[in-house]
């Protein structure tokens, strides 16, 4: 099967762009990027999806497709090998359960609280971030890597036996907070060990080349032995 280039419209430090990144690069699927600073509204994004909102994929033939989870199942059927999607009913469930709750519940208890406090506020105002809100975040952070331990302990990948769009959606959000440095990976040793066999994949190594302007990612983020 031969595949067209598509392009990915995204931002660097969004997890939702970076959850399609990966999902293109698993399924071996050509696209090039264009980079977009969400906040600014630029008049050729909005032409393309008016909300606004990122990643936007756009078709060879034109056809815009938009909303992260809509694009990701788009390309597990576009594509079905390999299947991220799960084997059965009740794994397909539990994928989208993950996906589902990292989403929406980490996304908005952790990442964004840390990423708008920390890089949304330096480089729209330039005010202090504020410390409440990051420390509500962190504690936060701390309960969810505690289930997602109790989770890798108990199977070879977070949805069953295989790679699925939970360990894609799951390391895309974490890898942003790996590049702010915010998480103490020896207090979770199977989240790390997890993660470290993500991070080893071809289709990250994008991300690991990854650089936001004026905030460089810690020491470790691009090491595969961290």
């Amino acid at each position: 099967m031969t595949l067209e280039r598509r392009t990915l419209y995204h931002f660097q430090l969004c997890p939702f762009s970076r959850k399609v990144r990966l999902c293109l690069y698993e399924k071996g699927i050509p696209f090039g990027l264009v980079h977009e600073i969400p906040w600014v509204r630029r008049e050729g994004l909005l032409a393309l999806n008016p909300v606004g909102d990122l990643p936007v994929l756009v078709e060879p033939d034109g056809s815009v497709l938009k909303q992260h989870n809509a694009i990701c199942e788009y390309l597990n059927e576009l594509v079905p090998e390999p299947n991220l999607m799960g084997e059965t009913a009740k794994g397909r469930a539990e994928i989208r359960r993950l996906v589902g709750w990292f989403d929406s519940s980490f996304y908005m208890d952790v990442l964004k609280p840390l990423v708008g406090e920390r890089v949304v506020k330096a480089m729209k105002t330039g005010d202090a971030p504020n410390s409440l809100i990051i420390r509500a975040a962190r504690d936060n952070l701390k309960n969810y890597l505690t289930y997602l331990e109790w989770v890798a302990v108990r199977r070879p990948y977070l949805g069953g036996r295989m790679l699925s769009m939970a360990d894609l959606a799951v390391a895309a959000h974490l890898s942003i907070l790996d590049y702010l440095g915010e998480i103490s990976w020896e207090k979770y040793p199977e989240i790390k060990l997890w993660y470290a066999k993500i991070k080893s994949r071809p289709s990250f190594s994008s991300l690991l080349r990854d650089k936001f302007a004026g905030i460089m990612p810690t020491d470790n983020y691009a090491n595969l032995d961290f």
